[in-house]
């Protein structure tokens, strides 16, 4: 009876441990992360080998470049992953360096802010199946894209996001 405990106990563990949301990767360098906003697809290169591709939601209103803040836009151009959540209420998330120069500047000729917190996320929860183009103007993967995304890129990894 104590041995088949011990297993039981064994048994979950090895469960839970395989449950974690934190990948490892240990393949070619992702050099570049590519957004398709127009075909809805996210692609993870190394030089110009494509690693991996996804299928993503965009903001709200997914056409056109991100203006001001809370237009559900999501930003067009080149940025830089520069930041990570583990905590994220999005599962996972990386941060994208918007707004930039030019993006606060065109938001203050509309006398408006630029917004922040534009992330590459996962869903909010098991259950939340999202929809087409949910986010506030976030880059969205279900949580075990995020999870393959989150390990394979790294700080500083440029994006480009294109309409």
């Amino acid at each position: 009876m104590k041995i088949l405990k011990i297993l039981a106990v064994l048994g979950l563990m090895a469960v839970v441990a395989g449950c974690s949301k934190f990948q490892t990767y240990t393949g070619p360098e992702v050099t570049r992360v590519a957004v398709f906003k127009s075909s809805r697809s996210i692609v993870l290169y190394s030089g110009e080998q494509v690693l991996e591709a996804f299928r993503m939601e965009l903001g709200f209103a997914p056409d056109g470049p991100k203006e001001f803040e809370g237009d559900g836009k999501t930003p067009e151009g080149r940025y830089f992953i520069d930041r990570r959540n583990p905590n994220s209420s999005y599962h996972l998330s990386l941060g994208i360096s918007y707004p930039n120069q030019d993006d606060r500047a065109r938001a203050s000729s509309m006398g408006k802010s630029p917004g922040g917190d534009i992330f590459i996320h996962g869903q909010k929860n098991l259950f939340f199946k999202g929809g087409d183009d949910w986010t506030a103007g976030c880059i969205a993967v279900t949580n075990r894209e995020i999870e393959k995304i989150y390990a394979m890129v790294r700080d500083g990894t440029p994006i480009d996001i294109y309409p």
